[in-house]
């Protein structure tokens, strides 16, 4: 079986002071990345919008697939990788360098009995990630990191075809800063910024 872990390159519209954004949108979504390309048993790639190429070149490891999108939804990634052959798929905003490996496994792990699994994102809302058996489900409806985990229960024809894992939040702000672990490995790229500023 083979299963794909896609970083989307949602926009950033934040950064600490000091740091210019589109430099802190790199440095997050550098940390994703070094995560995953790390992991057995998974297939990292790296999903955006044309005008996203360029970062998702520099950031990606060798042979990493990069995923050209029409638009920045949930749906095109898993669209793009049952069409790269991929038996699973999660896919992962891009600004939560620090996420635990082991949260990663869990998004995929009800995909054995569930055909959707959702992690909501901590904090301000929206959705850290979702994860599909492919192709995905007709009833999954359009979704981007800003949607409600909620909506995707709803869509299904029965709530308990959507499993629920562990929140994590994502770093959008100051606030979100202050709950980074210095103790914890990783993250480096996003550490060596603020170290910096």
């Amino acid at each position: 079986m083979r299963r794909a872990v896609v970083i989307l390159l949602n926009p950033v519209d934040w950064s600490p002071p000091g740091v210019d954004v589109a430099t802190w949108r790199a440095a997050l979504a550098e940390d994703m990345v070094d995560l995953l390309a790390t992991m057995s048993q998974l297939e990292p790639a790296i999903a955006g919008v044309e005008a996203d190429l360029p970062l998702a070149r520099s950031i990606a490891w060798p042979d990493m697939p990069i995923y050209q999108l029409a638009e920045l939804s949930i749906n095109a990634v898993l669209s793009a990788a049952a069409a790269d052959g991929f038996d699973q798929a999660a896919v992962l905003a891009a600004d939560a360098p620090d996420l635990p490996g082991l949260l990663v496994g869990k998004l995929l792990r009800p995909l054995t009995t569930r055909p959707v699994a959702v992690a909501p994102a901590g904090g301000g809302g929206g959705l850290l990630g979702v994860a599909a058996g492919l192709p995905a489900p007709p009833w999954l409806p359009r979704l981007d990191l800003t949607a409600d985990p909620d909506i995707l229960r709803a869509a299904a024809p029965r709530r308990s075809m959507v499993a629920t894992t562990p929140a994590w939040r994502r770093i959008r702000g100051q606030a979100d800063l202050r709950t980074l672990d210095p103790a914890v490995e990783g993250w480096e790229t996003t550490r060596a910024l603020l170290t910096a500023s």
